[in-house]
């Protein structure tokens, strides 16, 4: 995952102390862009020695994490998310469908047929 990449969220399940110290949720389902990748840790409460890759998104914005000397914003671990060339196939046979669709709609009511 890189910065400016599209992705979509797949795990929208978060505990409650985690809805307590953020004030803006990614949504299952729902689109983002990523503004930064950065490397995470694992566990936010106990400040964990384990790394994760995180991410902060264009459309969220959140307060300092207050377990980071930084005080680096809130972010999530890029596992909630899945790149939007890695729809399940039905979802993305569904949006190749609505190209078409619009694309042979221009192709036909454009230029073309003047």
């Amino acid at each position: 995952m890189v910065k400016g990449q599209k992705v979509v969220c797949i795990n929208d399940t978060f505990p409650a102390f985690i809805r307590a110290l953020y004030k803006q949720l990614p949504a299952k389902g729902s689109t983002y862009t990523i503004r930064e990748v950065f490397l995470g840790r694992e566990k936010i409460v106990k400040g964990g020695d384990t790394a994760t890759v995180g991410l902060l998104l264009s459309e969220l914005t959140n307060p300092p994490d207050p377990f980071h000397q930084g005080q680096q914003e809130l972010g999530f671990t890029s596992e909630r998310f899945a790149p939007m060339e890695e729809l399940p196939p039905e979802e993305a046979t569904a949006e190749v469908g609505e190209l078409v669709g619009a694309g042979a709609e221009k192709h036909h009511g454009g230029f073309w047929s003047h």
